[in-house]
């Protein structure tokens, strides 16, 4: 069983957290890092440490991560102008906090996200 992170604590309102979205599958809050304008954090009540850990039975609580994210970008007003989702996946992958998450990032032009070559 994976190890509860500060996000489970967040989902049960134990750290103090403006929810902008929350109901039985996943949760949304702005985050406490903002690399752009606007930066929310969406995740899944559930824990799952990795994209790695996903199970099938987890792709209801995965497709909700996607509505809501298109539903807080129409409510920040970044819908129409664009606006990128991320995911990482382990240490080469950046990932921080071993509880999915996905940011939501945008109000601003975002560039290039790597120079593939």
């Amino acid at each position: 069983m994976a190890e509860e992170t500060i996000f489970s604590k967040i989902i049960r309102q134990e750290i103090p957290t403006e929810l902008l979205y929350q109901d039985d599958l996943v949760t949304a809050f702005r985050d406490i890092a903002p690399q752009a304008k606007t930066h929310i954090l969406i995740i899944p009540n559930k824990l799952i440490p990795t994209v790695n850990d996903i199970e099938e039975s987890d792709e209801l609580i995965m497709g909700r991560l996607f509505t809501v994210a298109k539903q807080l970008a129409k409510e920040e007003g970044i819908a129409e102008d664009g606006f990128r989702l991320i995911m990482n996946c382990n240490q080469h992958g950046g990932q921080e906090v071993y509880h999915i998450h996905m940011h939501l990032v945008g109000g601003q032009p975002l560039g290039k996200m790597l120079a593939l070559k």
